[in-house]
């Protein structure tokens, strides 16, 4: 008999992320994390396999994630026209945690992290601010010509990273609001969508009580 309701969703889930002083990294990889830093995945618990492994790191300049996606036999489908339906990492943030409320917030913003679908020639990687559905309160959507991102295409797969600073999250403040909410969705026109704890079921695009909470921990 099929689930009414997913396994993930009977949880509020929160996951510590941790501190690192030296990223972004001024050359090299901008922040090569390690596994300490990895969200782990919840898709098991409704039967469903992952194809990628999600990252993140904080300090006071900003937040940090990364993406490593394997099992790809065909090419990324990424368009600066499209980027929320755009193969890549498309995250949420809600910079005051705030669960009581259905509709978002100044404080929530909506990002399409691109490995692809930048430049000229559609090659490089892309950071999109997106705007949020039946949000509340109007909010500017961030300058992401501050955001630094870094892909690496390779048979198989691809692996992105992101910057986001400070100033491009509205409200960001680690010493007085250390939870976040937060929600994300690998898109892949191949191997489908993996999901931090809801998919397309429930509106997460636009509902921030869906979305989950990450704690900026000095551990």
């Amino acid at each position: 008999m099929s689930q009414l309701v997913p396994p993930r969703f009977l949880f509020r889930w929160s996951f510590p992320v941790r501190n690192l002083g030296d990223v972004p990294h001024r050359s090299g990889r901008l922040l090569e994390l390690p596994e300490s830093h990895r969200i782990p995945s919840l898709g098991e618990l409704d039967a469903v396999p992952g194809f990628a492994d999600v990252r993140l790191v904080w300090n006071d300049s900003g937040v940090g994630l990364s993406v490593d996606v394997r099992g790809r036999t065909r090419r990324l489908n990424c368009s600066s026209a499209s980027p929320s339906v755009s193969d890549g990492l498309h995250v949420w943030f809600d910079t005051r945690n705030t669960k009581t409320v259905h509709r978002a917030t100044k404080f929530c913003q909506q990002f399409s992290l691109l490995p692809a679908g930048g430049g000229r020639t559609e090659a490089d990687p892309l950071a999109v601010a997106i705007p949020l559905a039946r949000a509340r309160e109007d909010s500017l959507l961030a300058d992401t010509s501050r955001i630094q991102v870094q892909s690496e295409v390779r048979p198989g797969g691809y692996w992105l990273e992101a910057w986001l600073p400070a100033e491009s999250l509205v409200g960001f403040d680690p010493s007085q609001h250390p939870q976040l909410g937060f929600h994300f969705i690998v898109r892949d026109s191949e191997l489908g969508e993996q999901s931090l704890a809801v998919g397309n079921e429930f509106p997460y695009a636009a509902d921030p009580s869906l979305w989950q909470t990450i704690e900026l921990t000095n551990g």
